[in-house]
């Protein structure tokens, strides 16, 4: 999306931006809202998606944290983009996620040691890992707590053990 060139000049924000116009990030959002139409349960949207962001941008700021906002919502956005390869494919969603994201952050204009930090925080969102980074745990908070399990209206069909189902509107 960006030549080296531009780069240089393009604002925190506008690599937000440009994640959201991705044609690969459009194209996974649009193939998960389709597969998640009939849905129960929580919902991998791009509402989930800014709920996590927002929340771990809360995190961030709450702890006086040294990270990025555009690092944070660039984790967040991409954290569950490989839902549908999960579906069609049987590959964990973490996983492809992680593999969409190494593909779409650099087009954004995302260095290749943010890149890396943002694709491994998402790689490990997926379950609580014993020694991770800020970042990682952070999404893995964030991601929790953006779920209104203590509102839902499916909670006895939920397969999700009762010990991850947020149970609060503050953490």
């Amino acid at each position: 999306m960006y030549n080296s060139k531009e780069l240089s000049h393009i604002t925190n924000m506008q690599r937000i931006d440009a994640i959201l116009h991705d044609e690969k990030f459009c194209y996974g959002l649009e193939r998960i809202v389709a597969l998640e139409h009939d849905r129960i349960f929580c919902r991998h949207d791009l509402s989930h998606l800014l709920d996590v962001a927002r929340i771990a941008w809360i995190m961030v700021l709450e702890n006086n944290l040294d990270i990025k906002k555009d690092i944070v919502y660039g984790a967040a956005l991409l954290h569950d983009l490989g839902r549908y390869r999960q579906y069609e494919e049987a590959i964990p969603h973490a996983l492809a996620s992680a593999e969409l994201a190494e593909q779409i952050l650099p087009a954004a204009g995302y260095t290749n040691q943010e890149t890396t930090w943002i694709v491994n925080a998402i790689r490990e969102h997926g379950v609580e890992p014993q020694e991770q980074g800020q970042l990682a745990r952070i999404l893995y908070d964030a991601d929790k707590l953006s779920r209104n399990c203590f509102d839902c209206a499916a909670q006895a069909e939920c397969k999700w053990p009762k010990s991850k189902r947020n149970r609060t509107i503050v953490y």
